[in-house]
């Protein structure tokens, strides 16, 4: 395999506030050759943290790929994610992506990186995947995929995603592959994760918790109203009034790996969206470094897989090549969770937090008392005393 050179060309699609190509120039690649970004929010942030790269705007316009050698392109989610509409491919949003798998069969790019949630491999029975797979082997692309948590990279936001990457020529198992570390402790936190911070959802207490050990769940950018609803923090340790907590966004943008006030050119109302739906930095990087010195084709050879059934479920890695589809037995965690910021007190001590409000507190638990749920016991009386210290 033929490692990309540093100064190939990188167009990017549904760009939000550049995530991916961050972790990317990160690598040592360049800086993209233009942007395709709708959102005026994210405009703003893309046009100042990139002023000599140009904005197309909507992906509708989208005839060519601009002589790129990559297209980046992380697409919506809103119609493939389990708290979303769950219209697959059929939505309008996550639909946008057929303009570019409809372009690709004319302006073959070597390389595309493609990333989403992990369900859309479950949706429809995987329609998505594919249809997305599909499209590339007619358009003649190797491609490979994995499931990859953010954790894997220090970062503790619980957030699993599916990396695809596909090649014109080349196998791109030998980028997707080329280590795993399996980290996961049975409690579900991260090997050598502490005790001392749990994640929730504070908007739900009837069915779920969305509860992490040393980390919060996945970062939402659904919310579009002026207020709000990134996930609270149980601090058991903390004092009293300061135990249950609500990360500030830019505590939100360092779990993503984005640089502290990246996405201060936004307006206020509109950063935890685009934090939200933003992509891990330091997993494109991981990628970005592995397409600049690639192990040899050979270490293929050396995985762990076998034949994946036509009809079978979507597993959380794959590739194909030459014409076969191949299981991949890996984990989602290409790397030890190592890094200065891997705890998120730490993230919490250094980037902030404030105490969730009496109201959101006071709902959360009394949904959580109503439910059939668990949870300890010490969380429940922090959360009655959170209510009565912030009551006015």
């Amino acid at each position: 395999m033929i490692p990309v050179r540093p100064d190939s060309p990188i167009l990017s699609l549904f760009s939000g506030v550049a995530g991916l190509e961050l972790g990317l120039e990160a690598a040592g690649l360049g800086k993209p050759v233009g942007f395709y970004e709708h959102w005026t929010p994210a405009q703003e942030v893309l046009s100042r943290r990139f002023p000599d790269v140009p904005i197309h705007g909507d992906i509708d316009g989208l005839a060519h790929f601009h002589g790129a050698t990559m297209v980046t392109a992380g697409f919506p989610c809103t119609d493939l994610s389990q708290a979303g509409r769950t219209r697959g491919l059929d939505g309008l949003a996550s639909g946008l992506v057929r303009r570019v798998l409809q372009v690709l069969k004319s302006s073959r790019p070597e390389w595309v990186l493609i990333e989403n949630v992990p369900n859309m491999l479950r949706l429809g029975r995987g329609n998505a995947m594919t249809e997305i797979t599909e499209t590339l082997q007619e358009a003649g692309y190797n491609w490979a995929y994995r499931v990859i948590d953010s954790r894997s990279f220090g970062l503790p936001q619980r957030r699993r995603r599916v990396y695809l990457l596909a090649s014109a020529s080349a196998d791109p198992a030998t980028v997707l592959f080329r280590s795993d570390v399996p980290s996961a402790r049975a409690d579900g936190a991260a090997v050598g994760a502490w005790r001392d911070a749990f994640g929730f959802y504070w908007t739900e207490g009837n069915r779920g918790l969305g509860w992490a050990v040393d980390a919060v769940p996945t970062l939402k950018g659904s919310t579009t109203v002026s207020i709000p609803s990134p996930p609270a923090v149980w601090l058991p340790r903390a004092a009293p009034g300061r135990r249950v907590v609500r990360l500030s966004i830019t505590a939100a943008e360092r779990l993503q790996g984005l640089p502290a006030g990246w996405t201060d050119p936004a307006p206020a109302r509109d950063r935890w969206k685009l934090v939200g739906n933003a992509v891990s930095v330091p997993a494109a990087t991981w990628i970005g470094a592995g397409l600049l010195s690639p192990p040899p084709p050979s270490s293929v050879d050396a995985l762990d897989r076998s034949p994946r059934p036509t009809d079978a479920p979507w597993p959380i890695a794959a590739h194909r090549i030459e014409g076969k589809t191949w299981h991949v037995h890996v984990s989602e965690w290409p790397l030890p969770p190592v890094g200065p910021e891997r705890h998120l007190s730490t993230v919490l001590r250094k980037h902030g937090c404030e105490p969730l409000s009496h109201r959101a507190t006071r709902g959360f638990r009394d949904r959580l008392l109503r439910s059939s749920l668990g949870y300890p016991e010490a969380f429940m009386r922090d959360l009655d005393d959170h209510v009565a210290s912030t009551v006015r």
